[in-house]
């Protein structure tokens, strides 16, 4: 079993910057595939990065292309997701999700952090 537990969300102006962390605990996620989507109120959740297994593969959502950056520290058992130039409509509560490659739907999620973006 793998526990996923999200930090370093907050409030923030717009034009700023977040530094979101998803340390990994009970398990070694180094073979799993790790994203981070966010879910706004009203809305539903939408994909964010997703990063495979070596760091080597990303994938973002148009929305954060250039804004956003995926990384992961298999050391330590934890994957970031830096977000520079944020935006008022970035406000969301973020999580992340945990798959292994040969499964088509994420196994594990963190409780998820809120992001707030001021303007």
């Amino acid at each position: 079993q793998v526990q996923l537990a999200e930090s370093g969300g907050g409030l923030v102006q717009a034009g700023g910057s977040l530094r979101l962390s998803c340390a990994a605990s009970g398990r070694t996620i180094s073979s799993y595939r790790i994203s981070w989507f966010r879910q706004a109120p009203g809305k539903e959740r939408e994909f964010v990065a997703s990063l495979n297994w070596s760091g080597t593969m990303t994938t973002y959502a148009d929305s954060v292309k250039g804004r956003f950056t995926i990384s992961r520290d298999n050391a330590k058992n934890t994957a970031y997701l830096q977000m520079n130039s944020l935006k008022p409509e970035d406000t969301a509560v973020y999580y992340c999700g945990a798959r292994q490659v040969s499964s088509s739907s994420y196994e594990f999620w963190g409780q998820g952090t809120q992001v707030t973006v001021s303007s």
